[in-house]
């Protein structure tokens, strides 16, 4: 091990192992001997969540050590182990809050130890005494029993931990331990989030959730975001960034179980509503900053352009059309080898005037930039002789994947800090410097598995999970360092507890261009937002290469005959990529994707371009409304895709709908899955009025319909008392976009925030940009603005 990687595993236990003055005090005199450039890795080390502070209390159960933590009236933190240092360690990887004893007292007597808040009451009961029964004398458990509870102000219990574990094993080499808790599943509990899981099922109840990042997972990439969030006014934000198992309500219990740790630490946010619950995230783990706004428009991806001049000419079909385009990108195999970090010189003989042009035409680029470096690439040794890839046991650097007879190199350690810098200075200075917008992050689980091999921090194992928050976290820092007027957008396909605040949009992977793929989509992406983080999305119309020939159930509602040279025997391909664009309309982000010959919204004949058409200018006369719901969700940390069961708790018919969801307060959304269908059953919660989006048509909450659905349109409502405003027609959002009119669907009094800005910089963080205030008074039938602002002009009261 490096010199510097001995002392930041030193810097980190001492920062975690206690919380006191005096050893903080002695952290800072011995940094201060140390060299400036270790310094420096020692800081960015223990950002991974060190945070020195006094818990409320540690307690020793018979050598159990409890130690609770407040971070907030609605946040506490429990940890538990049979060692007291570990016991009393910081958060690991993600977490940037700090605890705050404000509100809280402590109060202890026979019966245990009670935590009391306004928001809540923690209870750590006291073990029994006395001699064991006989059973326990044979089968007693290895650990001191810990249990406790957590209750709302009135005493209802929203939380109960009946059990814990600590098994010593074995991984990768290591001494340790699997750890773990348990926790009384009530009959009528639900639960959501934990990431990304693509079995196409939103509620987890009576499931096992493997949380670990595996590209290779049967239905679709997995991506572990540990933050299970209940029906029942709590979330749990597990602590612990090894592979973890999540059993929810099966026999009873939900148990968490990580494979490597030598505590159980876990976090627990209570609130009256779900956006409280993600308020909590966001103290804990950061702000989800605002995207630029071109990331709300359309991007145009493809795998791959092949040249310079193909994305010119695609740029040149968008504007010569008169369809909006925001961004376009370049995919993989643009190097010349895995690893150099250049662009290829025959196929792209001057990027930075293809930037230009585009930049011209108000087009943006989006490049991808791999984290994998060949053997033969002119930095693999450079890395290697200093330790920055992912190593073996015998320190050596781990080169592909056997198993999928992948040999595409080895894996840059972005858990070093020093690796981490090295790597950004080279996309700014060999990719970023030919005036290249932003960046797509591809591999980030890493897709090189770290299981059985070693990061800089230790093994793999035990570190599974952290690669895409840190390695993200290099491009993020370092373009906001060195481009600080424009904001980040990079996309990535893996995510991990506080990976939000690195301004990253995250996408479902190389899924199949099927209509069972699609189907899954839906709740994969409401789960995903559940997690905490906001800005999902799916490469629109699948990844994969379309089969030869595919036979429809029914008969296509869209003619193939005119793209037979891009959907071969496909035939109801146009009709699955219209209802996927459809839906993606209503994501935080609108990319088309895919390895077919053409994957423009005019290659799949002229049926399907009518109504893709259709729904790309529908998505930027919303570009006011979804602007509006960023700013919202950067104040908040409240996700704007959102299942129903956020919005409707006291509706129980909503628990496991899936195939639904609210865009904004305003819109549900209920794509059409199934091929040939025109006809769909819609649920439309209790609790509201709703309208038919395209007839105005109103209906009572509470019941389901059933609702055309012909090929050209989404089943799509909108609450009685929204407001949405909608913008005029533009190439791109690098033109300023006025309003078109301000719908009202009345029925009750409503708020809207809209809000606007340069749509580019960081200025918004600082009180720039403009927001006014919307008010409509259904008594009066009156819209109203903040400043003053003259709306009368723009007000279309729907409905009537």
């Amino acid at each position: 091990m490096p010199a510097t990687a001995h002392i930041t595993a030193w810097a980190r236990n001492e920062g975690q192992d206690v919380a006191d003055n005096t050893r903080l005090t002695a952290i800072k005199t011995k940094l201060r001997r140390l060299p400036a450039r270790l310094v420096g890795a020692i800081a960015l080390s223990l950002s991974a969540g060190t945070v020195l502070a006094t818990p409320l209390a540690v307690l020793n159960h018979n050598g159990s050590y409890v130690v609770v933590e407040s971070y907030a009236p609605n946040i506490v933190r429990v940890t538990i182990s049979d060692q007291s240092a570990q016991a009393q360690a910081a958060p690991g990887y993600g977490f940037v809050g700090h605890p705050d004893e404000t509100g809280w007292t402590h109060q202890a007597d026979a019966h245990g130890d009670r935590f009391v808040s306004k928001a809540l009451t923690l209870e750590v009961v006291q073990p029994k005494q006395g001699p064991m029964e006989t059973m326990a004398r044979y089968f007693a458990p290895t650990l001191p029993p810990v249990a406790l509870k957590i209750s709302k102000p009135d005493g209802e219990v929203m939380l109960d931990m009946t059990g814990w574990e600590m098994s010593p094993h074995v991984v990768n080499g290591e001494h340790t331990y699997r750890v773990g808790a348990s926790f009384v599943a009530p009959s009528d509990e639900h639960y959501y989030g934990l990431g990304q899981n693509q079995e196409g099922i939103l509620d987890f109840r009576g499931r096992t959730i493997d949380c670990k990042h595996n590209y290779d997972a049967p239905a679709g990439e997995t991506v572990c975001v540990p933050f299970l969030v209940t029906n029942k006014g709590y979330g749990i934000l597990w602590d612990n960034p090894s592979d973890t198992s999540i059993s929810a309500a099966v026999s009873g219990r939900t148990l968490w179980q990580s494979n490597v740790g030598e505590r159980v630490s876990f976090f627990v946010i209570t609130g009256n509503t779900t956006d409280e619950l993600y308020a909590g995230y966001r103290k804990l783990t950061g702000v989800t900053p605002l995207p630029p706004k071109a990331a709300f428009g359309f991007i145009q991806s493809k795998a791959r352009y092949e040249s310079q001049q193909q994305i010119l000419d695609v740029a040149a079909g968008y504007r010569k059309r008169g369809y909006p385009l925001d961004i376009i990108v370049l995919d993989w195999f643009y190097w010349t080898k895995m690893g150099q970090l250049d662009i290829n010189p025959v196929d792209f003989p001057d990027p930075a005037a293809m930037n230009k042009t585009l930049h011209d035409e108000g087009i943006q680029t989006l490049i991808s930039v791999w984290p994998r470096f060949e053997r033969t690439s002119r930095y693999f040794s450079f890395l290697a002789s200093r330790g920055w890839l992912l190593k073996d046991a015998k320190g050596q650097p781990v080169d592909g994947l056997p198993f999928r007879n992948d040999r595409a190199g080895a894996l840059i350690d972005s858990t070093n800090p020093q690796a981490r810098e090295w790597f950004w200075d080279h996309i700014r200075d060999n990719i970023a410097s030919k005036g290249f917008d932003y960046f797509w992050l591809d591999e980030t689980e890493p897709d090189l598995v770290p299981d059985g091999f070693f990061f800089s921090i230790g093994s793999g194992d035990r570190y599974h999970n952290v690669f895409p928050l840190l390695h993200v976290e290099a491009v993020a820092d370092g373009s906001r360092r060195d481009r600080p007027n424009k904001r980040n957008f990079i996309l990535a396909r893996a995510a991990y507890i506080g990976a939000q605040r690195n301004g990253a949009l995250f996408w479902s992977s190389d899924i199949q261009p099927s209509w069972e793929a699609l189907k899954r989509q839906v709740p994969t992406g409401l789960d995903f937002t559940a997690s905490g983080l906001a800005y999902w999305g799916n490469d629109i119309g699948g990844w994969q290469p379309l089969p030869p020939t595919h036979v429809p159930e029914h008969k296509p509602l869209l003619d193939p005959s005119d793209a037979r040279a891009v959907v071969g025997g496909y035939d109801d391909y146009p009709e699955l990529f219209a209802r996927w664009f459809q839906y993606g309309t209503f994501t935080p982000t609108l990319r088309v994707h895919g390895m077919r010959k053409a994957v423009e919204v005019w290659a799949y004949g002229k049926g399907a371009e009518q109504v893709v058409v259709k729904y790309l200018r529908l998505r930027y006369s919303l570009i006011p409304y979804i602007y509006s719901l960023g700013k919202h969700t950067y104040d908040s940390g409240a996700p704007f895709m959102r299942a129903l069961f956020m919005d409707f708790p006291n509706d129980a018919n909503v628990a496991n709908i899936g195939d639904e969801y609210m865009f904004g307060p305003a819109f549900l959304v209920a794509p059409v899955t199934e091929q040939g269908v025109q006809h769909r059953k819609v649920y439309l919660p209790a609790g509201a009025d709703w309208y038919n989006y395209w007839t105005n048509q109103k209906f009572s909450g509470g019941q389901t319909i059933d609702v055309a659905a012909p090929i050209d349109t989404i089943p799509l409502f909108v609450r009685a008392g929204s407001i949405i405003p909608m913008g005029e027609q533009i190439p791109s959002t690098a033109t300023p976009q006025k309003l078109a009119s301000i719908r009202v669907y009345p029925g009750k009094d409503a708020d809207f925030t809209l809000y606007d800005d340069d749509g580019v910089s960081y200025a918004y963080e600082h009180g720039a940009g403009k927001s006014v205030a919307l008010h409509w008074d259904d008594k009066q039938q009156k819209l109203t603005a903040s400043g003053g602002m003259d709306v009368g002009k723009w007000v279309q009261v729907m409905g009537r």
